[in-house]
C-alpha cells in the first residue's frame, strides 16, 4: 500500500482548489440581484413594455468591444438580434475572451429611436474598433434600438 505524505496531500488539495477557482464564473460589476432571466426574445418583441425596467438576461456572448470592453452582445436566439449590454467606459471591462461563453447580465432596458446620422456614427465606430470595412450607404434610419445599461454580469469560465 502506498503512503501519502502531508506534502503530497497538500499539493493535491492545492491542485483541486486551482481547478475549482479556474472553472468558477467570473463576476463583473455589481452583484446580480435578480434570479429569473427574461428571454431576450421577449424583450425585443415588446421593448416599450421593458423600457426603464431592470432585467436579467442570459445567453452566449457573440461579440465584445475589442477596444475598451465597454459592451458585449448576448445571443437573442434564432431570428432575434443580439442584446447589447453597454456599460460606462472603464467601470466594467468585459474581456474579449468572453466570446462563446455563457453570460448572465443585469441592468436597465433602454429603448431609443436613433437617427440615421446616429446609426452611421455608431456603425463607423464599431467598424473602426473591430477593424472592419464600413459603407455608410448600407445604414438606414431612423431605427428603434434596444440595449441594457449593464450594472453587473457573470461570465462562465
Amino acid at each position: 500500500m502506498k503512503r501519502f505524505t502531508s506534502g503530497s496531500i497538500f499539493v493535491a488539495l492545492l491542485l483541486l482548489a486551482a481547478i475549482v477557482v479556474a472553472s468558477a464564473p467570473k463576476k463583473y460589476g455589481k452583484d446580480l440581484t435578480l434570479t429569473t432571466a427574461t428571454p431576450i426574445k421577449e424583450i425585443m418583441a415588446s421593448p416599450e413594455k421593458f423600457n426603464g425596467k431592470r432585467v436579467l438576461v442570459e445567453g452566449k456572448v457573440v461579440d465584445v468591444c475589442s477596444k475598451m470592453g465597454c459592451w458585449m452582445k448576448i445571443d437573442g436566439g434564432e431570428g432575434v438580434e443580439p442584446m447589447t449590454i453597454k456599460v460606462d467606459d472603464g467601470v466594467i471591462v468585459f474581456p474579449v475572451e468572453a466570446k462563446g461563453k455563457v453570460a448572465r447580465a443585469e441592468g436597465i432596458v433602454s429603448v431609443k429611436t436613433m437617427t440615421q446620422e446616429e446609426l452611421i456614427a455608431q456603425a463607423k465606430h464599431e467598424a473602426e474598433v473591430n477593424k472592419k470595412s464600413f459603407d455608410p450607404a448600407t445604414i438606414k434610419g431612423p431605427k428603434v434600438t434596444v440595449q441594457i445599461k449593464g450594472e453587473g454580469a457573470v461570465i462562465e469560465e
